[in-house]
């Protein structure tokens, strides 16, 4: 399966697993979202447990790379990290905020990107090995 294929069908798989709220982002330069997840999964050295998490861009004003992870009352932050600027995939949903890689059965799947709803690009995380 190619890359492009692996994506789409990775997308397909994020039906179900989150649900977005798109309003708070529309307009903002911090893009942020709420992401409600119904079962664990991951990102760079996090494992997020099933919930509701604020997606956001850290500090847009001087750059787009960092993207910041914090609880729904933005009391904890469960990550801070680099990423790369990718274009949403052909055949992934305008709708899809995350795309999900994947994970040994059992396992919590990993988070490989992120995008707001509609928007033509979005934030890779990067997974060192």
């Amino acid at each position: 399966m190619n890359k492009h294929m692996r994506l789409a069908a990775v997308g397909a798989l994020f039906v179900g697993l989150a649900v977005a709220s798109t309003s708070a982002w529309i307009g903002s330069p911090s893009r942020t979202t709420y992401i409600t997840f119904n079962q664990a999964v991951m990102l760079p050295d996090v494992r997020l447990a099933a919930g509701t998490y604020i997606f956001e861009v850290a500090n847009p004003d001087t750059t787009s790379d960092v993207v910041r992870v914090t609880s729904r009352d933005r009391s904890k932050v469960h990550f801070m990290g680099y990423t790369h600027t990718i274009n949403r995939p052909r055949g992934l949903s305008s709708e899809a905020v995350v795309s999900l890689g994947e994970a040994a059965r059992g396992s919590a799947p990993p988070i490989t990107a992120w995008f707001a709803v509609g928007a033509g690009d979005g934030r890779e995380f990067i997974y060192h090995k």
